[in-house]
């Protein structure tokens, strides 16, 4: 009896039941089957530096990193990433003992977890988050809890009152994201303040998911954690080269803190992908040694993108909360009406706009476990090319014609 089990048990792990396909690969399928401009996922259109990607092939030539590279990461690679900490934001790490390169920004999250949450952990993160948060909590074991981010006054705050009560006696330790997607969000220092006095009053350990760090807008500014008093011997800072560089196919994100943390998370680390991206290593040591004109532009041509997309939105109908950092635009669909807006509910409008307007965007219930607070609410990335954007705003403000 082919393809039977022995079993009534599912096949699947019931920790990960709950996830499915995610909700990206059901927006572009719909993308490609009608011809949509494809606003969902959260890539660029186009590659990053020419100079980085020739790096890229010299490397491949040379033969530097076409086997194994070191498991911690190629030396150039983490000698570059202690540079750029103590350049940016005055933080100094060992490139020997402080550093991990790892397989993007989402295997970083994983092996963190993985590494430092027991069965019976609590986790907090703020929602809505990146939906790989919750998939590696449950793999961990640890019992996530949300915080929610709520619409106040053009961006998503944090109730920092809300965020001590949801500590307990098992909480382990804080997730948070900022820049944040998908809000758009960027903490303030009076947030990362309290956040970093709780932290060591309660004795908390903190990863923070900084991976949109050169993406910071208007009067926004990005300050890591680890920079506030008693918090960079707790915390595990995250970031990434396919954000900033606009090479996500890549995949090299990076962990620092401490020796004790980055041994702990290297112990999972190595049973995952064990080492990867060997001469875009190379590659991604050259960018992050790039002139601060380059973050200065790349941050300045978002902006622009930004706007484009935001006016569009803002035309068509769409309530916009105009981000601070990263390049996601939430959207409250309400003000459309209730037949547009299928009532506020965001899946089925999502699941609408490309027969509609043809443009796919994501329902940010996905990213919330309160899926009703996130239910109105629909992010649209602006990481594209400015014509496509154009095109994009004048579909959207045709919606209601």
């Amino acid at each position: 009896m082919t393809g039977m089990t022995s079993s009534a048990r599912p096949l699947l792990n019931r920790q990960l039941a709950e996830f499915g396909t995610t909700i990206f690969a059901e927006m572009s399928a719909l993308a490609v089957k009608t011809g949509s401009i494809n606003l969902g996922q959260g890539f660029p259109d186009t590659d990053g530096p020419e100079e980085i990607r020739e790096a890229a092939v010299r490397a491949l030539r040379d033969g530097r990193g076409n086997q194994y590279p070191p498991g911690p990461g190629v030396p150039e690679l983490r000698t570059a990433i202690t540079a750029h900490q103590e350049r940016r934001y005055g933080l100094s790490y060992d490139p020997d003992a402080e550093v991990l390169v790892t397989a993007g920004a989402t295997e970083a999250i994983a092996a963190a977890l993985l590494a430092l949450v027991e069965p019976g952990d609590e986790v907090i993160a703020f929602e809505p988050y990146y939906d790989s948060y919750a998939a590696c909590i449950a793999m961990a074991g640890g019992t996530r809890v949300p915080v929610t981010l709520r619409p106040s006054e053009g961006r998503f705050r944090l109730d920092l009152d809300e965020l001590r009560a949801a500590v307990t006696d098992r909480t382990r330790l804080l997730l948070i994201n900022t820049p944040h997607n998908p809000t758009g969000t960027v903490l303030t220092r009076e947030e990362l303040t309290a956040i970093a006095e709780f932290a060591v009053e309660r004795d908390l350990l903190v990863i923070t998911d900084e991976v949109y760090e050169h993406l910071v807008f208007d009067a926004a500014e990005h300050i890591p954690l680890a920079t506030f008093p008693g918090m960079r011997e707790r915390t595990v800072s995250i970031g990434s080269a396919g954000k900033t560089f606009s090479f996500t196919g890549w995949k090299v994100g990076w962990v620092t803190g401490t020796p004790d943390l980055v041994t702990a998370v290297r112990s999972a680390k190595q049973f995952l992908t064990y080492v990867a991206s060997g001469p875009f290593q190379y590659a991604v040591a050259e960018a992050l040694s790039l002139p601060d004109s380059y973050f200065d532009a790349f941050r300045a041509d978002m902006l622009a993108k930004r706007d484009v997309l935001a006016t569009g939105l803002t035309q068509a109908g769409f309530e916009v909360f105009r981000p601070a950092g990263t390049y996601f635009i939430t959207t409250d669909i309400r003000p459309l009406g209730p037949e547009l807006s299928k009532n506020g509910d965001g899946f089925a409008f999502c699941r609408a706009l490309p027969e509609r307007a043809g443009v796919v965007a994501i329902p940010n219930a996905v990213f919330y476990d309160h899926r009703e607070a996130g239910a109105p609410f629909v992010r649209f990335a602006f990481c594209k090319k400015t014509s496509v954007l154009e095109e994009a705003a004048a579909r959207l403000k045709a919606l209601g014609n």
